[in-house]
């Protein structure tokens, strides 16, 4: 299950408002539409524990399911929307970022020895072409296990975090 935070939760986050727990007021910061309870986990001492938690939140009101928001998809989109705006600073290390943990999400518990030597590659890639083959490493075993769309969506987030070439 995928939680968002509501209106509720936000007043809870502002400074001086402290009526949860710290790990519950951690699982508030988490609940971003994009976190599972298997990724709460960690914060509760597994995902049964985390889901308990979860739940408590939504009856009392802060978090709610993020398909209770989506409204149904249009049936043919004009243009392709990108499924997380992103128009923070570009830059290498954000990309780099990107790049490990899309290998944590993607690869770390299908295959963890391919993780493991995608995440040395990435380390040892000092230079952007270095880092650009192994995303377009990333990029092709995507498309092979999760459908070109995905792969697409992927490559596209890529591009608007890698800065912009100037010429020389």
């Amino acid at each position: 299950m995928l939680l968002l935070k509501t209106d509720k939760a936000r007043d809870e986050l502002r400074p001086g408002q402290r009526s949860l727990s710290q790990r519950e007021r951690a699982l508030l910061l988490m609940a971003d539409g994009r976190h599972s309870l298997t990724d709460f986990g960690p914060l509760f001492g597994g995902r049964d524990e985390a889901g308990r938690a979860a739940r408590a939140l939504v009856e009392r009101g802060y978090l709610q399911a993020a398909h209770a928001l989506q409204a149904p998809a249009p049936e043919a989109p004009a243009a392709p929307v990108a499924a997380d705006p992103f128009d923070g600073k570009r830059s290498l290390a954000t990309t780099r970022m990107f790049l490990f943990d899309l290998c944590e999400r993607m690869f770390a518990r299908r295959d963890p020895a391919q993780a493991d030597a995608l995440r040395d590659a990435l380390r040892e890639a000092r230079e952007r072409d270095a880092m650009l083959a192994v995303a377009r490493t990333m990029i092709a075993d995507i498309e092979a296990h999760a459908g070109a769309e995905r792969a697409a969506s992927v490559r596209e987030r890529i591009e608007r975090l890698l800065p912009l070439e100037t010429a020389a």
